[in-house]
């Protein structure tokens, strides 16, 4: 049986150590199958930085909730048909329950398609473009307390300022560096989280 996530519906062992935040049947398969994952699929890159921004001032479970509805109105996250859609398209979005209905968010999605399609013509795709911000390999980072994650890092301040200046929206810092964390530029598992060893090996592609 497949997943919301994408992938095969796996049964969570109760008796694994996890990071505090996955505590019900939306975060612990997000936590366990795809949180932390180093992530190079231009599509999956652009879904995600979508639903980083919707989740501003936001729970991420509330988006986790919401994530299925998002990729039915939102075409699977293709970004081709989302820089198409004009006043009347955000008109119908905006009373779609299934999703955020934010003006100013769905909004900037269609400016974050027609910016994503921008990159990846100069770049040959998104994945070349913002994998930089890490030298192209994830950081492992040691933290034993979820109190010692930071909201934000130089990478993402980079990453923020660079997108920004590209035509990107709902890109700060910390949107920026919940992306960083989600497509894995950056492990930030707790040491004690049994992910955290799992994908400490995974330093390149």
């Amino acid at each position: 049986m497949p997943s919301q996530f994408g992938g095969p519906m796996t049964k969570p062992s109760k008796s694994l150590t996890r990071c505090p935040w996955a505590t019900n049947e939306f975060s612990i398969p997000y936590h366990d199958q795809e949180w932390g994952v180093p992530t190079h699929d231009d599509r999956r890159l652009f879904e995600f930085l979508i639903l980083e921004g919707a989740q501003a001032g936001l729970s991420w479970d509330t988006i986790l909730k919401k994530r299925a509805s998002y990729r039915a109105a939102f075409e699977g996250f293709d970004p081709a048909p989302m820089a198409r859609y004009d006043r009347r398209k955000i008109q119908t979005l905006l009373r779609n329950p299934g999703i955020v209905r934010n003006r100013l968010k769905i909004a900037s999605a269609v400016a974050n398609a027609k910016a994503f399609l921008r990159v990846q013509k100069e770049f040959g795709s998104f994945d070349c473009y913002i994998w930089q911000f890490v030298e192209g390999k994830p950081r492992l980072n040691h933290w034993i307390s979820s109190r010692e994650i930071p909201a934000s890092t130089p990478e993402s301040e980079a990453m923020s300022k660079a997108l920004k200046k590209d035509g990107f929206n709902f890109v700060g810092p910390t949107i920026c560096y919940a992306f960083m964390q989600a497509v894995g530029m950056t492990n930030d598992h707790l040491v004690g989280c049994f992910r955290y060893s799992q994908l400490a090996g995974r330093r390149t592609r």
